[in-house]
């Protein structure tokens, strides 16, 4: 009996599949307002849920419960940021005319430095200084709007994220209840379980991690004397959540807060470095330990997420990007089809084999015995 015959694959396949990629990364790019505070609504209730399901446990109702743990954690967040916003505007406000100021003295050392000067029109410390100051009036008003925008989706995100909270269990059980081979819904429901678990110990590790990060360089800032300490030690504390990215953006936030506030090269180096050196035992020290190894991903995996996520979304993109990524490895390993990707997330690498035994030809096993293959 001939073997049946394969069907051939369709010629296009490859290229519709890209430009589904394609068209999928162009909606969420242009769906940032619909779909991030849904996305983030979603990884809050990953790591709020425990505190609701302990509190249905002892006998509270989960719209009682969504309530209180929504409530609990903005009377956490609103007053300090109330307390924050203040110095923040008048750093903002201080912030053109010391940058006006630093480009004047890069200006005239560079006037200073034969072949470095421009001479052109346009080129003097007080075109700089006009420049900045208009562009500094339309970056206000940039600010204002996202802030306007962000407000909204703040809001949008809260909300969302009680209804989530209160319906988590029910909206869980008619998902998984869809599916209609029992393996399916063991699949399903193991991956969603392990993916909620390892979001929320990863969340939940890095947050008291982050909130140390906060305290010893709000400490550290105001024992070198810089204004405003909690502010940059909050900012610090946020901005630490981005890998890699993260701490680039704290070290130029720092630098440039060290000039507004000491106006000389020497002590605005103070604050940078001070973060750099708790930054170093965070990252070496106090994660590996704290994290542990289960939670580690890839750092090639990890950095084209952020990659990826802040090309899309910006700011709010690469605080998510690690979550997803967890969450993704979570269900890759209860997925057979996609379990070659799980081994590339993962970070828990095993010594790689050398590049010649991969060449070898592989020796044929040996036949089992009543498999009929032996003689």
């Amino acid at each position: 009996m001939p073997p049946p015959a394969v069907p051939p694959r369709e010629p296009g396949g490859t290229a519709l599949r890209g430009l589904f990629v394609l068209a999928l990364l162009a909606f969420v790019k242009l769906a940032q307002p619909l779909l991030a505070p849904i996305v983030f609504a979603l990884v809050l209730t990953v790591v709020l849920a425990p505190a609701v399901r302990a509190l249905r446990r002892r006998g509270v109702p989960e719209f009682i419960g969504a309530g209180v743990v929504v409530t609990a954690g903005l009377a956490s967040v609103v007053p300090l940021a109330a307390a924050l916003a203040e110095p923040a505007a008048a750093w903002w406000a201080r912030a053109p005319e010391v940058l006006a100021g630093l480009l004047q003295r890069l200006e005239r050392l560079r006037a200073a430095v034969p072949g470095l000067d421009s001479g052109g029109p346009g080129a003097g410390p007080g075109a700089l200084g006009e420049r900045l100051a208009s562009e500094g009036v339309a970056l206000t008003g940039l600010v204002l709007g996202h802030g306007l925008a962000f407000a909204l989706s703040a809001s949008a995100t809260v909300i969302l994220l009680y209804f989530l909270l209160a319906s988590e269990h029910w909206l869980l059980a008619r998902a998984v209840r869809t599916l209609r081979r029992p393996r399916q819904r063991a699949l399903v429901l193991a991956g969603l379980l392990a993916a909620q678990r390892d979001i929320g110990r990863f969340l939940w590790s890095l947050t008291l991690i982050n909130i140390g990060v906060a305290l010893v360089v709000a400490l550290g800032l105001q024992a070198i004397g810089m204004p405003d300490p909690l502010l940059w030690g909050v900012v610090c504390g946020v901005l630490n959540f981005i890998p890699y990215l993260g701490p680039v953006i704290i070290v130029v936030l720092l630098g440039l807060a060290g000039l507004l506030a000491f106006g000389h090269l020497g002590a605005a180096l103070a604050p940078p470095a001070l973060f750099l050196a708790v930054h170093a035992i965070e990252a070496n020290l106090i994660a590996p330990w704290f994290v542990g190894r289960r939670l580690v991903l890839s750092p090639i995996s990890v950095f084209l997420a952020v990659m990826v996520w802040g090309w899309l979304w910006g700011m709010a993109g690469a605080l998510i990007a690690v979550p997803l990524l967890i969450g993704l490895r979570a269900l890759c390993r209860r997925w057979p089809p996609l379990r070659w990707l799980a081994a590339y997330l993962d970070g828990r690498q095993a010594r790689p084999p050398p590049l010649r035994s991969l060449l070898a030809p592989q020796r044929p096993a040996a036949p089992r015995r009543g498999d009929g293959s032996g003689p």
